[in-house]
């Protein structure tokens, strides 16, 4: 039987980002693409954030995050707000530190019940970074667009990691393009060697953006905390907004600071329990034969 059978877990969201979160800290066990992909069939998710005991002095847990079709993420900003909820839920602090594939993250409870801040970090702006297969110098704008040469439908979008690959598409208005037809061309375009979160982004003034993304591994999501992240920041670059913004999913609101101190990300927002189950060994037997 496997050792993932009959485990409690927590199901979450994030402003409609569909999240499971899996507390193996007390006993850990390996989490296969498999097994993520038996999860997902059982309780169907955008990320699954697996806790496994801590590596690091002074972190509450390893987080590995999965999305539904198996494949791993470093990232999750909506993911990392619930899993913050319910680890402040066991804890007196008002701070947490919490490590990724990315780095560490810092979450605070936010000024008002069910909100929390995620510091996600700086973003990575080089092309080796992000990562492109070719090199690009200013990834402010870079050159791939979706449609006739003379008239492409998509073109020239920004590109950002928050830990996983963003490209963002700047358009008059969000729901005119027809994202669940693009998105899995963009996101498994030849320039990004790791696949991509594909956003299209509209800036309403210089304090407020509107977005839809195509997120990687997932496809259509209500939310994606890090594109959120990723837009602000290319946004902010390009000189469009200002560099604290809120921003508007199809799930709800985000807000997101680009801090100019120290380069750091911030993400607040709310996070919401939905209800607690137990995970069917049958899951697991199908997933191994």
């Amino acid at each position: 039987m496997s050792a993932l059978a009959h485990r409690s877990f927590s199901k979450m969201n994030g402003i409609g980002n569909e999240i499971v979160v899996l507390d193996l800290r007390a006993r850990p066990v390996a989490v296969s693409a498999a097994d993520a992909r038996a999860i997902a069939s059982e309780v169907p998710y955008d990320q699954l954030m697996v806790l496994q005991p801590p590596r690091t002095q002074g972190t509450e847990a390893f987080v590995r995050i999965y999305n539904n079709d198996g494949s791993e993420s470093a990232a999750c900003g909506n993911g990392m707000r619930c899993v913050a909820r319910q680890v402040f839920a066991e804890s007196a602090s008002d701070a947490l530190t919490f490590e990724t594939k990315a780095g560490l993250l810092n979450c605070w409870r936010g000024a008002s019940p069910e909100l929390y801040t995620v510091d996600m970090g700086p973003p990575k702006l080089g092309w080796k970074d992000i990562p492109l297969a070719e090199e690009f110098r200013d990834t402010r704008s870079i050159e791939l667009q979706i449609g006739p040469i003379d008239a492409p439908v998509l073109h020239t979008p920004s590109v950002v990691s928050m830990g996983n690959p963003h490209a963002i598409f700047w358009v008059d208005d969000v729901n005119a393009h027809d994202l669940a037809r693009f998105g899995p061309l963009l996101e498994n375009h030849p320039i990004f060697p790791e696949r991509a979160n594909i956003t299209l982004a509209q800036i309403v003034d210089r304090d407020h953006i509107v977005i839809r993304t195509w997120e990687r591994g997932v496809g259509l999501t209500k939310a994606c905390g890090s594109a959120a992240c990723a837009t602000a920041v290319a946004a902010a670059r390009l000189r469009r907004t200002n560099r604290t913004v809120h921003i508007t999913l199809p799930g709800g609101e985000l807000g997101i600071e680009w801090r100019e101190r120290d380069d750091h990300v911030l993400m607040t927002g709310p996070a919401a329990f939905e209800f607690e189950g137990r995970l069917d060994p049958a899951l697991f037997a199908a997933a191994s034969s």
